[in-house]
């Protein structure tokens, strides 16, 4: 059974039976079956669904981002900007697809040489919870535009915005079953890999879920697109405007509860406005509004999960423990949820538990930089 549990107050939202081993292959091959006739649909008949569903995702654009502040605590006009992205995404695809998909000609000695582009099949998406709709949309649109099938693995907190997604595809006019939602934990990823009529496999989050997917990826030698987990440096010099600064650099971590995995963490500083930056950042930190995800008022709702909170407040701890200096926040709140509050850690150092391990969560890292140069072997 997967179960959906509020971060903001503990509740049991719903629970999901499990998709059993024989209906994920029953959908995966329904998929394949599909996608043989959906390659030769012609791309404009391909993008009328796509741009209705654009159209979907604007009608239900409220009960959507609420859904997302139920499940995972997005705050809901963060909700309502990702729900208008992914329609966005949609229209643009089914607009641009004809010139993307477009034969490209190579000059050659031959009479005629060009790089043709041609749908792989079924390709199994495994997605995070940080972006409910956005990460499978992403994929979603440019899937189907280009004549491939999807099977989705979402994560399991958030399996109630997965089964949306399928709904509106469906509602939308799209094949049924052309792109389906698996009820599946992630230590079933590997059934769904090993179906030998899934061709390709994508996958968003973890370096660890990344390297496991790639690792049975390359025996079976399909391909994969990965985009994985980073501790990204934000470096600020001496001659930068320190208040626009320490203001963008304070919202990239409030962003999303601080749950991005391309927002900057690392707030790498030149000495001589080190400390001048640390304290603009705390006062602009200081201004977000934690509290219940559907208030429109609230910009930083609880983590997505309490076991995830629990594992950036350790981080945060051994940083301190370690030499860090608390600046701002560190303190997890009393009561239910899975809320963490602004907190600033200055003062990190190489080795630390906020560098360079990723962090998600609103915790940025402050480290001063004493010396500054450059080489071509940086990265």
């Amino acid at each position: 059974m997967i179960s959906s549990v509020s971060p903001t107050d503990g509740r049991l939202l719903a629970e999901y039976e499990e998709t059993s081993a024989e209906d994920v292959a029953r959908h995966i091959e329904t998929a394949a079956a599909l996608q043989q006739e959906w390659e030769h649909v012609s791309i404009a008949d391909r993008a009328a669904p796509m741009r209705r569903l654009a159209e979907l995702l604007e009608r239900d654009r409220e009960k959507l981002a609420a859904l997302m502040a139920d499940e995972m605590g997005k705050p809901i006009a963060q909700g309502l900007g990702e729900v208008d992205k992914c329609a966005w995404v949609c229209r643009h695809y089914a607009d641009e697809a004809e010139r993307i998909l477009a034969d490209l000609p190579i000059p050659t000695e031959r009479t005629k040489s060009y790089v043709a582009y041609r749908p792989l099949g079924v390709i199994l998406a495994v997605m995070p919870w940080n972006f409910p709709f956005w990460q499978v949309f992403r994929f979603l649109a440019p899937a189907l535009m280009a004549g491939n099938a999807g099977i989705l693995k979402h994560a399991s907190n958030v399996t109630g915005c997965a089964l949306a997604i399928d709904d509106l595809v469906v509602e939308a006019g799209f094949p049924d079953g052309i792109f389906r939602t698996l009820v599946l934990p992630s230590s079933r990823v590997d059934e769904v890999l090993e179906h030998p009529l899934v061709r390709a496999a994508t996958l968003t989050g973890s370096d660890p879920a990344g390297r496991a997917v790639a690792q049975k990826a390359g025996a079976l030698l399909k391909k994969t697109v990965l985009e994985l987990g980073g501790s990204d440096p934000y470096i600020v010099l001496a001659d930068a405007d320190i208040d626009m600064a320490a203001k963008t650099c304070a919202s990239s971590r409030l962003i999303n509860g601080g749950q991005s995995c391309i927002a900057a963490k690392r707030f790498i500083v030149e000495e001589p406005v080190y400390e001048e930056f640390i304290e603009k950042m705390a006062a602009s930190l200081a201004t977000a509004v934690m509290g219940d995800p559907h208030d429109p008022a609230t910009t930083l709702g609880p983590q997505a999960r309490v076991d995830l909170r629990d594992e950036l407040a350790q981080q945060v701890e051994k940083t301190v423990a370690a030499g860090g200096r608390l600046v701002l926040g560190g303190v997890v709140p009393e009561g239910p949820g899975a809320f963490y509050p602004p907190t600033l850690v200055a003062d990190v150092g190489p080795g630390m538990a906020l560098s360079p391990g990723e962090t998600f969560g609103p915790a940025p890292a402050g480290h001063r930089a004493k010396t500054l140069s450059f080489n071509h072997t940086d990265t």
